[in-house]
């Protein structure tokens, strides 16, 4: 059975059932994967990030909420019932990294590697008791196993590249002027194993602002502009443009998104 999961919020232990903390996966996945609003619960054949108002899918989506990873933009009442939509935020981006980051994938692969040790060898032996044909679906799922570990080694060896890469190349003077830079990059790199989707410039901002308080948005510009020209981000053009003081005019481009 698997254990409950802990997580810390404002300096708070929070302990998730692994059903509710399944649920909540689930939904930030496709919350952060597919940017815009959402409606919060499934209606009807109306879909939703949590399939039901109860159970764990109900206590998955108040712990969201209640803890900044889904914020509501707006409420749909129809007779007694209220619906409501809602976007994810950074803290989500961040919630899901924290689960696929390198230790998490080593944690699984820890995980695989004893189930194929241990485990296996028994399943096979009472499952070649039965017909020809399980113990042919027992050897596909093994290999699909194999599979899952040999994605999990490339996953891994692509984020310690990563993180070496950034240590070299964030030292001085980039580190003097372009002090956030680091925090930047770490936080494209957590979306990066969410979605494939350009970050959106006020969505960075955000992201980085709680720990850079004095950073305005010319200086966030200007440093986007020396990041881009050392190839540690792309800036795009992205559209809607719905924040225009954030949009950066940069060689004759409109540029309003960024991408490791």
């Amino acid at each position: 059975m698997d254990a409950p999961t802990s997580v810390v919020r404002d300096g708070e232990l929070v302990t998730l059932e692994p059903a509710v903390c399944e649920v909540l996966l689930a939904a930030l996945r496709v919350a952060v994967s597919q940017p815009g609003e959402h409606r919060l619960f499934r209606a009807g054949k109306l879909p939703g990030l949590f399939p039901q108002r109860v159970g764990p899918a109900a206590v998955a989506a108040t712990y969201a909420l209640q803890h900044g990873l889904l914020q509501i933009t707006r409420r749909e009442t129809r007779g007694k019932v209220v619906n409501e939509w809602v976007q994810s935020t950074p803290a989500a981006v961040r919630f899901v990294h924290d689960h696929d980051s390198p230790q998490a994938i080593l944690r699984e692969w820890k995980q695989l590697l004893a189930l194929t040790s241990t485990g296996v060898p028994a399943w096979l032996e009472q499952i070649r008791q039965q017909l020809t044909a399980l113990t042919r679906q027992v050897e596909a799922q093994t290999q699909a196993v194999l599979e899952q570990l040999h994605g999990l080694q490339q996953r891994l060896e692509a984020a310690l590249r990563r993180q070496e890469l950034d240590r070299t190349l964030l030292g001085e003077p980039l580190g003097q002027s372009v002090p956030w830079a680091a925090d930047a990059l770490e936080y494209l790199d957590q979306r990066c194993s969410t979605t494939a989707a350009p970050c959106p410039l006020p969505e960075l901002f955000t992201a980085i602002a709680t720990r850079h308080p004095h950073l305005d948005i010319p200086a966030f510009q200007t440093g986007l502009v020396r990041l881009d020209e050392l190839r540690l981000v792309r800036l795009l053009e992205h559209e809607p443009v719905e924040a225009p003081e954030f949009a950066l005019l940069h060689r004759g481009r409109l540029l309003y998104a960024v991408q490791r």
